[in-house]
């Protein structure tokens, strides 16, 4: 699946004025073996590589030019074991039609073509490698060092690539929203699937078998768990059991790459708890405060700061916390409760170019990102919102008893947490509550189809699955 022709031809002429010189190499991936050559993971597609040239197949790489005004697609075509095994498929110069290029090379061209750019002393502009067969092959094409890769990328191609990557076009919203509607369904299955007696493993594979169903896949791991303060848990060996708060974050990928990103948090029994319900209306009053203050000029690492903010003002109300709470939200004391960031950029990576480095694409040259102070070394966008953006909205609350021990055995900013008080929800779990939005011109919109958040909706849907 690809757009047209001319989508990805615009893309690279758009890309070619961005880089004053040289060459840009880029190189798509190849497969992975599991557990021996033949017998691979799925296969996916640099993202990168996809953008501009939309070939979902492996082995490939590209030059573009820019001097020259010269676009090669470097691939072999298949041979008579290949076509045994896996059937006639389209060829190199069939692809590359598609994807509006007019030259293709065999695979074993390219280490010439850049050993002539670098004797001429051309730029070669590449990305920072993130799988350790390209770092190899780059190295071998370049003559860098592996360890020296990341330092020796195109800053210049990057911010390039960025800037075009993250404002997404009309075509790129219509397929994240696809892959939004898809996860919408995903986490419907969950909800109505999940109660007592049921184990993680069953509901994470039916949201996984609805994506599937879809003709999509998982956009990353599904975390779907009754241990919601563990941030990134993939283990589903639990069972669920009547009083668990159910957290499931998962997302679909569409055929052509795009990725969806939902959390919904739920109870395993038909209710909430009247405390479970207190606190998730604090996490559900942080993401409508956050999502209501989306806007074009906005910088996200305000909204962080205001999403906190509400948060602490919620927990107030439950005695969890005391003071001011934009003092509190300074001090740090927030981060007991919530140690991640509001949210991230998203498109053909549910993490948008975080291969690209966090530096790059969340922030600018002006606005650096705070990498040393616990709460916002998390936080991956904090730059001005512009339209055409699209990122998640993700507040929580997760109730760490290890974190809290630790603090507590500090009484680590005491003035503004009462520890008598949180002892009581070292038990707790976790409540995360996450949209999919667009930037638009004059503020935003969800996508997707509405998906319960409510108290009121997802019992109504918990209350209809018993």
């Amino acid at each position: 699946m690809m757009f047209s022709t001319q989508t990805y031809h615009e893309r690279r002429e758009s890309l070619k004025k961005q880089v004053s010189k040289g060459m840009v190499l880029l190189l798509g991936n190849g497969e992975a073996p599991i557990n021996f050559r033949d017998n691979t993971y799925p296969f996916r597609q640099d993202s990168t590589f996809l953008y501009y040239f939309g070939i979902n197949a492996p082995q490939l790489a590209a030059v573009i030019d820019v001097d020259a005004d010269r676009t090669i697609l470097f691939g072999d075509e298949l041979t008579m074991d290949d076509i045994i095994w896996m059937g006639r498929l389209e060829t190199i110069m069939e692809k590359a039609g598609k994807a509006g290029i007019a030259e293709t090379l065999p695979v074993n061209a390219l280490p010439a073509m850049m050993h002539e750019a670098l004797q001429r002393q051309r730029p070669v502009h590449f990305l920072p490698p993130y799988r350790p067969a390209n770092a190899i092959r780059l190295s071998q094409l370049t003559g860098i060092p592996v360890a020296q890769l990341a330092s020796s990328a195109s800053v210049e191609l990057i911010k390039a690539v960025v800037a075009q990557r993250a404002i997404k076009s009309a075509e790129e919203l219509v397929e994240i929203e696809r892959a939004v509607n898809i996860s919408v369904d995903m986490h419907l299955a969950a909800m109505r699937l999940a109660m007592p007696g049921q184990t993680e493993q069953r509901v994470a594979t039916e949201v996984h078998h609805v994506a599937q169903l879809a003709g999509s896949t998982l956009a990353y791991p599904t975390i779907l768990t009754v241990r919601g303060e563990v941030l990134h848990n993939h283990h589903h060996g639990n069972v669920l059991q009547e009083g668990h708060l159910v957290l499931n974050d998962s997302g679909a990928e569409t055929a052509m790459g795009y990725a969806s990103d939902l959390t919904r948090t739920f109870p395993a029994g038909k209710t909430f708890s009247t405390l479970q319900k207190e606190a998730y209306e604090v996490v559900l009053q942080a993401l409508q405060t956050a999502t209501q203050a989306l806007k074009p000029g906005t910088r996200y690492l305000d909204i962080h700061f205001l999403s906190c903010r509400m948060l602490v003002e919620g927990l107030n109300q439950l005695g969890l916390m005391q003071g001011d709470p934009e003092e509190a939200v300074a001090a740090g004391a927030h981060t007991l409760f919530f140690q991640c960031g509001t949210g991230h950029m998203m498109g053909l990576d549910v993490h948008d170019m975080e291969d690209l480095g966090e530096q790059y694409v969340g922030y600018t040259d002006t606005l650096r990102k705070d990498t040393a102070t616990f709460g916002l070394k998390s936080l991956r966008l904090g730059k001005e919102l512009q339209a055409g953006y699209v990122l998640t909205v993700e507040p929580g609350l997760y109730f760490i008893p290890e974190l809290i021990d630790r603090w507590k055995a500090e009484k680590k900013l005491a003035r503004f947490i009462n520890y008598e008080r949180v002892e009581a929800f070292k038990g707790f779990g976790g409540i995360r509550i996450e949209d999919d939005i667009v930037i638009t011109d004059t503020g935003h919109r969800i996508l997707g189809q509405p998906l319960a958040k409510t108290v009121a909706e997802i019992e109504h849907i918990r209350s209809e699955a018993f």
